[in-house]
């Protein structure tokens, strides 16, 4: 085991009197010390002084060159709670590293308020897209984010009043832990805080009205929600597939096809931690694609604009794959090939050309077959029928 030469120190807005006995002793003994510029001014010792460059990964050379002399660096509040602890270590062994964190933004927001941290979403919206907020917005949930600057909380308080959660109170909390510390609070359609100070948190407690847009846990979103040009996996065979690629945490999906998106959006929308690439040839599909991306809160979909097979060859190696658009025989070779052992594909087909080719893979490769057709009730006079939507078969299989 190598002994640990870098220290990531967490600092609050106390400042260096909070340091423990033991942070201050590393912090005398570093031969360097990294940190933003309000980090090094709390700081009075003589080692060199890097301030982080942006991006940070530029300071990662000048930490690296220091392996084996003292060596700390300055973090808010936890380093491993969004903050640089992780790009850290990613590229120094565990063993070389030693830990001493504050207390962090969303620990001290939490007892100001009063709430439970495991009870809330805890969010960074630092140097994230904004809309990742959106899958969130759940009836009576309780969120804590870590603002971007001082705007964060109007736009906050702008997208609720826009999605039929203008009731819902909204806590801007300011340099929290410090001697210039205030918390206000105030409804989100009634937003009017100014002098909000950049270093800030956010904290919400949703309350949607009965019409809200609520994104819901299980999948099958209202079709109505995709901007679309009828390419789009309608929403009960939405559901279907969904369920048969079965999305685990952390897996990347290809949708291939992507016609709207709404296969990938949906697979992102399972997880947070989950990725998709939706390849469409279609450009303005394409485009749409982003856009239905962002509007309901999965913005960093990756979106290809080519024809499979050949957009294909590139990307990286999924966990599932779905084919709901144009699926041909080199296709699915190529999406087969692609695959890793334990690997799920689900392929959906309407006509008979491509049912054909899904009954030869079922054939050849297994897995199950499935016939899904649903049939919606329709005024027919002064009566209703039930009209049947167009059939639709599955093939569903894990590659062993």
């Amino acid at each position: 085991m190598s002994a640990p030469w870098l220290s990531l120190i967490g600092l609050g807005e106390d400042g260096a009197d909070a340091l423990s006995p033991a942070a201050r002793a590393l912090v005398a003994q570093a031969s360097l010390i990294v940190g933003g510029a309000r980090h090094l001014a709390m700081i009075d010792a003589p080692a060199e002084r890097l301030q982080w460059p942006s991006p940070l990964t530029d300071a990662l050379p000048r930490i690296l060159a220091q392996r084996g002399r003292p060596t700390v660096v300055l973090a808010s509040g936890d380093p491993f709670f969004y903050g640089v602890g992780d790009l850290i270590a990613r590229h120094v062994a565990h063993d070389e590293i030693f830990c001493i964190p504050a207390p962090s933004a969303f620990s001290l927001a939490a007892a100001r308020l009063n709430w439970s941290q495991q009870g809330c979403a805890l969010l960074s919206l630092h140097g994230r897209a904004f809309e990742r907020v959106t899958p969130h917005l759940q009836p009576r949930a309780r969120i804590i984010a870590l603002s971007w600057d001082e705007t964060t909380p109007a736009r906050l308080a702008r997208h609720l009043a826009g999605r039929g959660m203008g009731a819902s109170r909204l806590y801007v909390l300011e340099r929290l832990g410090g001697p210039r510390e205030r918390i206000r609070d105030t409804r989100a359609n009634a937003f009017a805080l100014d002098g909000i100070a950049p270093l800030n948190t956010v904290a919400v407690e949703v309350q949607a009205d009965d019409d809200a847009p609520v994104i819901p846990l299980a999948p099958g979103l209202p079709d109505e929600w995709f901007e679309h040009d009828g390419q789009l996996t309608k929403r009960d065979i939405r559901a279907v597939t969904l369920s048969a690629l079965a999305p685990r945490k952390g897996e990347l999906l290809w949708d291939v096809g992507a016609g709207a998106g709404s296969i990938a959006i949906e697979w992102m929308l399972s997880d947070p931690s989950n990725r998709a690439i939706g390849i469409e040839r279609d450009e303005a599909r394409a485009a749409r694609i982003a856009r239905n991306a962002l509007a309901l809160g999965v913005p960093d979909l990756s979106v290809v604009n080519g024809e499979a097979p050949q957009a294909l060859v590139e990307l990286e190696t999924p966990q599932a794959i779905f084919i709901g658009g144009g699926a041909d025989a080199a296709t699915l070779k190529a999406a087969w090939r692609a695959l890793p052992c334990c690997g799920r594909i689900v392929v959906n087909a309407v006509t008979i050309e491509t049912q054909s080719l899904l009954a030869d893979a079922y054939r050849d490769k297994g897995g199950e077959l499935l016939h899904l057709q649903f049939a919606h009730a329709r005024p027919i006079g002064r009566f209703q029928a039930f009209e049947p939507a167009m059939a639709v078969m599955q093939w569903r299989a894990v590659k062993r």
